[in-house]
């Protein structure tokens, strides 16, 4: 699959390049270290290559950043001209009780991306006390009000997954996705069947995190793990675990030309048929992704591969 294919987005009707972008790290300084290891002039070579290469979805949140991933994106898109498709969250803190604080939200991203309509409003994560179906009523009111084209969740599990597409469903509106964490080292979704459940359902499943936070690009280890909270997550152990996975990834991309590990991360996530949104801080990531497309993995080594990152979860636990 290349860059310039289109696929569906659900059932929305919407088309979507194959891959999409995460821009969580465009502003986020406590996470990422936004301000510090790369500036706004980094992020914004890496959506000036993502357009030229076609992929042209870029996912951000009203979180990111305090909204500053938001005001990022919108002054590139306003700068530049560039034709986008546009992805956004709603986070439902415990205090936003009412279902029309979802539309004011949504309003307010829309004044940081400097926009009348988004391509895609979702719910960022089931939190209590609202029920699934409170914000799922409320999203069907964003598509009414013409301030969304479609809608997703985020972080669902299948029931409240069914839940909310059989809300959206009475009023006529597919739900388009479901972003989770996926990757060859999060691989929960195929184990309890909520991927099979979204392909059965016709939703898009959004792979957020496809490269592990970092951790199978091949560039860390034990000597050199991940800076800041993302070098907690997993203990010196787990580090040098790590290293026949992503020697695997290795080998397996010099026999398809010369391709990085986290190209072939990204591809056997393609493979799986999910849509996997990387993130990238500069220009070198962003060309990096795109060489994961116009070519695929072979069946062999997608289990190959798993069967390696099956043996390190055996050995492995994250710390959090």
């Amino acid at each position: 699959m290349n860059a310039g294919d289109r696929i569906p987005l659900g059932k929305t009707g919407l088309q979507v390049p194959p891959m999409g972008t995460g821009v969580w790290a465009w502003g986020d300084r406590t996470y990422w270290g936004y301000g510090r290891s790369y500036q706004e002039a980094d992020v914004r070579q890496a959506f000036d290559c993502l357009i030229k290469a076609g992929l042209n979805f870029f996912d951000t949140a009203e979180l990111y950043g305090n909204g500053l991933s938001e005001r990022i994106l919108g002054r590139f898109v306003q700068e530049t001209g560039a034709q986008v498709i546009t992805a956004t969250k709603f986070m439902p803190y415990p205090w936003r009780i009412r279902q029309n604080s979802l539309l004011t939200a949504l309003q307010n991203s829309l004044k940081r991306l400097q926009m009348e309509q988004v391509d895609l409003y979702q719910i960022h994560q089931p939190l209590p006390p609202r029920r699934v179906e409170v914000w799922a009523q409320a999203l069907a009111e964003a598509v009414k009000a013409g301030l969304t084209r479609a809608v997703g969740v985020s972080n669902y599990n299948e029931e409240q997954m069914r839940r909310a597409a059989d809300v959206l469903g009475r009023y006529g509106i597919p739900l388009a996705s479901n972003q989770v964490e996926y990757s060859l080292l999060q691989r929960k979704v195929e184990k309890n069947g909520l991927l099979r459940l979204c392909q059965d359902m016709g939703i898009t499943l959004i792979a957020y995190s496809p490269l592990g936070m970092g951790l199978l690009t091949g560039k860390y280890t034990a000597q050199n793990p991940p800076p800041g909270i993302r070098g907690k997550r997993y203990s010196r152990q787990g580090l040098e675990k790590l290293q026949e996975l992503t020697g695997l990834l290795r080998e397996i991309g010099q026999g398809h030309g010369g391709k990085t590990p986290p190209q072939v991360a990204l591809n056997w996530t393609i493979c799986k048929g999910t849509f996997p949104i990387p993130g990238a801080k500069n220009a070198r990531q962003a060309e990096e992704n795109a060489g994961a497309l116009g070519w695929s993995l072979t069946p062999d080594e997608i289990q190959a591969l798993e069967q390696a990152a099956d043996r390190f979860q055996a050995h492995v636990r994250p710390r959090f």
